[in-house]
């Protein structure tokens, strides 16, 4: 079936169960596919936009309501809509960092964060992970110290990932904060796995920054996400234009440099307008996620040989899983190679995994049912027994 000439229409959701790693927490609400559908010209939102002529001042859709909504519910004093989690980081990045500063980031940090570090001309700081795979307040603080001692220089800024795209393991970000503020470094909290997942208190974290991904927490079309700031730091981040034309002597107004005067200009503000209620109260339920994240995990670890490379007992339905001595073993010898694997779960409805992955690979269970949650478990044991390799009751 196709929606458009040559344009296959998508159905993944429709008709698997879908685990893959960074779109279980991006799939749309019904109110969002409407509002996709109704939206969905390029400068649709623009209809009613009047002076000062900027996005985030528009009351019809309601946008300018929908700003304060958001950075009420991550206690936060501002925040504007950006394309994507990685915009945020850069206009955090190109307001602080100049070239040669060094910034901290850590060992599990997002390649997007090097790359707004990149851009700006600052230098990357890891702060290592330990033995169990976590950055610690310690970590942290040996590490501004060691960047101290060898350039002169203390950290500019720190981009802190509460949950880890590696491993979706959970970081103590309020204590990593408190560290960095010690020595007068702001804090870019990157909540891209838990703004729009898991309850989020910008504020309480002690963080200057909140950074959200539309796409792949909030239910919203992508390139989409949020950048929340304290009333402090907004003055920095989200300054207006100061620039004046040397002949015809223009200005432009409240336009700000940084979110290049406006950001999301149509279906994917809409789309994320569209599903805040339903993610609002999503995230008050992160306790069932975690319970039906429990039963696969123990159902796919009841395979012998299976190990859960993330922290234990689990934070996030974020997981990476290592299969060298289950799953992997039938590889070596199976006809389809590593690829039977995701064949199996294919065949049984679940999709996600990425073909041929039979010896690390992550998954994601958020949004799952009950009775999903069970049978994804059952199916891991079935593939498993199907394949000779031995599965504890």
């Amino acid at each position: 079936m196709r929606c458009a000439n040559g344009i296959e229409a998508r159905q993944v959701d429709e008709l698997a169960i879908n685990i893959d790693p960074i779109q279980a927490g991006g799939r749309l609400t019904g109110d969002a596919m409407k509002a996709v559908i109704a939206y969905g010209d390029g400068y649709s939102v623009c209809d009613n936009c009047r002076k000062p002529n900027r996005l985030d001042y528009i009351s019809k859709p309601p946008i300018a309501e929908f700003h304060k909504d958001v950075a009420a519910w991550l206690n936060m004093d501002a925040v504007r809509t950006v394309p994507g989690a990685r915009r945020g980081f850069q206009a955090v990045a190109h307001t602080y960092v100049q070239k040669g500063d060094p910034v901290l980031l850590t060992s599990l940090s997002h390649y997007t964060e090097f790359l707004a570090v990149e851009g700006a001309g600052g230098v990357a700081c890891e702060i290592p992970a330990n033995d169990l795979r976590m950055v610690t307040p310690d970590a942290t603080a040996a590490k501004i110290e060691e960047v101290k001692n060898q350039s002169g220089k203390v950290p500019v800024l720190a981009f802190i990932d509460h949950v880890d795209y590696q491993f979706g393991n959970m970081h103590d970000v309020k204590g990593i904060a408190k560290v960095c503020h010690q020595y007068d470094i702001p804090v870019l909290y990157n909540g891209a796995y838990t703004v729009g997942i898991l309850p989020v208190n910008g504020k309480d974290l002690g963080v200057d920054f909140v950074v959200g991904s539309g796409h792949k927490s909030m239910a919203a079309p992508a390139p989409s996400g949020i950048l929340a700031t304290t009333a402090e730091r907004a003055a920095e981040v989200f300054r207006t234009t100061a620039i004046i034309g040397d002949v015809t002597q223009r200005k432009f107004g409240i336009k700000e440099p940084e979110m290049m005067g406006c950001t999301l200009m149509g279906v994917t503000l809409i789309g994320m307008m569209a599903s805040f209620p339903h993610v609002r109260e999503r995230v008050k339920h992160f306790g069932r996620e975690l319970e039906n994240n429990r039963i696969i995990v123990e159902g796919l670890c009841s395979v012998d040989g299976t190990k859960i490379l993330s922290e234990m007992p689990r934070k996030h339905t974020l997981t990476r899983a290592d299969t060298i001595c289950s799953f992997d073993k039938v590889a070596e010898t199976h006809k389809k190679r590593g690829f039977y694997f995701s064949s199996a779960l294919e065949e049984r409805g679940v999709t996600g995994v990425i073909p041929g992955a039979t010896k690390v690979w992550k998954f994601n269970t958020y949004g799952m049912t009950d009775k999903q949650a069970k049978y994804l478990a059952e199916v891991f044991a079935d593939i498993a027994q199907e394949n000779g390799l031995s599965v504890k009751k």
